[in-house]
């Protein structure tokens, strides 16, 4: 399968427009992702008489219809019994199948090959006893419905899409500020490495990062090493962030520092929902929506991205940006870098995540999960949960086990308010911060170790790899490069469920 979580969400209750027909449905789905989805399979509930949008699952479309059975009876059931523990079980289901065209492959064959998935995921909503009212494959710039027989409206050629920015839903959404961030492979590329001559260059400062930085963070090393990477990756990511933000950037006070190490390197200028389509037989569907942005096209907001991204990466060098992918592995710093997430500490520090996992070049992949998760949370902090999603989703890529990602991943497909984790990010600072301005230089850093107290936010942010604990069941270590099957120290490979120090998870 070419992807191993699923997003959902649930209804909202703002701004509500009728659909109808299956040209509308198709041109509202981005509008409700947020994006438009490319290679993705996404389910979406019904509610009522009306048929009223509620909740939606997205997953990726399995490369082997071997998998196709069990990945629809696993959507099926995610997304009804979703529903039913919130007391809304659904009333009916429109899927929708989206993937462009091989090369030389037309948008009906795209639909006639998928055809048997559709089946599979309308016997699998049907064996719920849940009615899939629609089900349309939308590819090459058409739609196809696997529901209507009639040719008037649904030709087997297939439909062609609204031009953007024509319909009623476009334009009710640009009112409304709905913004749709460009194509799901768009918001993947701003977060994936690209193969070119800065590949090299940035591995070999990671190798070299590796060699100097992991022996001091893993378990069993000495705290002062590990207090000092950490304090100097803090140090040079604030730095950055405010290279970032510019003349934005206020000069407050970034606390006690240690003296500098040499492994973590000195940050320097760089250049500069009422009513819907019916299918025979079915009731008619609503959305509700909320409302974060306005509407962009696809290629200009790619284009733009792009410019900005490189604009980003040439702020950032090759060993600054190794020293805090390897220092980030640290779970105690990965978790005090999330406190930047509002204002312009927010937006610049959501720039430096983005170029961090950009440099997770390979074999590094899998250490793109700590930027990556951060990348996820400040999205979600500032309102961008389709950023988040998708980012949190290339984290659990990078490493299926990230508690902290899966847990944010989790938390914001479930609609929760991220004010509460920020709450608590906030007094997990000021509890720190205080008490280091009031001591002596000469103990602070023991002081607030051994009275620091844990808070509520363990449950999402203490989930994650610790570094320096000492209450694990094996040893483990930071991986200098790529995957393995054990850790450092550990002499076996790990057991399922737990992972080691690498990131602090």
């Amino acid at each position: 399968m070419n992807a191993n979580h699923h997003e959902t969400s649930g209804p909202t209750r703002t701004q509500r427009i009728t659909l109808r027909g299956p040209a509308e449905l198709a041109d509202a789905l981005p509008f409700m992702l947020g994006f438009h989805p490319t290679d993705s399979v996404v389910m979406v509930a019904l509610h009522g008489e009306h048929g009223r949008f509620g909740g939606r699952i997205r997953l990726g479309i399995p490369n082997s219809p071997r998998e196709w059975a069990s990945t629809a009876d696993h959507l099926a059931e995610c997304l009804v019994e979703g529903g039913a523990r919130t007391g809304a079980r659904p009333d009916g289901i429109v899927v929708f199948l989206c993937q462009d065209p091989e090369p030389g492959e037309t948008g009906r064959r795209v639909m006639e090959r998928l055809r048997p998935f559709a089946q599979r995921l309308r016997t699998a909503c049907g064996a719920l006893d849940i009615p899939v009212y629609e089900a349309l494959c939308i590819s090459d710039g058409l739609y196809f419905s696997y529901c209507c027989p009639d040719a008037r409206c649904c030709p087997p050629d297939g439909t062609p899409l609204a031009l953007s920015g024509t319909t009623v839903m476009a334009a009710t959404a640009a009112y409304a500020g709905i913004q749709v961030r460009g194509s799901l492979r768009d918001m993947e590329a701003r977060l994936k490495p690209a193969d070119g001559t800065g590949a090299e260059e940035q591995r070999a400062a990671l190798d070299a990062a590796a060699a100097s930085i992991v022996p001091r963070i893993v378990e069993g090393s000495e705290e002062r090493g590990r207090e000092e990477v950490r304090e100097g990756t803090l140090r040079l990511a604030r730095e950055i962030l405010r290279r970032f933000a510019g003349p934005e950037a206020p000069k407050v006070p970034d606390g006690p520092r240690e003296p500098k190490t040499p492994e973590i390197p000195k940050a320097s200028d760089g250049p500069r929902d009422p009513e819907a389509p019916k299918a025979p037989g079915g009731p008619r569907s609503s959305t509700n929506r909320r409302s974060p942005g306005s509407t962009v096209k696809p290629g200009r907001c790619a284009a733009g991205a792009a410019a900005g991204d490189a604009a980003d990466d040439a702020l950032v060098t090759a060993d600054e940006a190794a020293a805090l992918i390897l220092g980030l592995q640290d779970r105690v710093t990965r978790d005090r870098a999330a406190e930047w997430m509002e204002g312009w500490e927010g937006a610049a520090a959501l720039r430096l995540w983005r170029v961090l996992a950009r440099r997770c070049v390979t074999p590094y992949q899998e250490h793109a999960a700590a930027p990556l998760t951060l990348v996820g949370w400040t999205a979600w902090s500032t309102g961008d949960e389709p950023t988040a999603r998708v980012a949190l989703g290339l984290a659990l890529d990078a490493d299926p086990e990230y508690v902290f990602a899966r847990l944010l991943h989790q938390a914001c497909n479930e609609g929760l308010d991220p004010e509460s984790l920020r709450s608590c990010l906030r007094s997990e600072r000021d509890a720190r911060t205080v008490p280091e301005r009031a001591a002596p230089a000469s103990s602070r850093r023991v002081r607030v170790r051994a009275t620091r107290r844990r808070t509520t936010r363990q449950g999402l942010v203490g989930a994650g790899r610790q570094t320096g604990t000492g209450d694990r069941r094996a040893a483990a270590g930071v991986r200098p490069a790529g995957p393995a099957t054990s850790r450092p120290g550990s002499g076996v490979p790990r057991p399922g469920g737990h992972r080691g120090t690498r990131s602090g998870r």
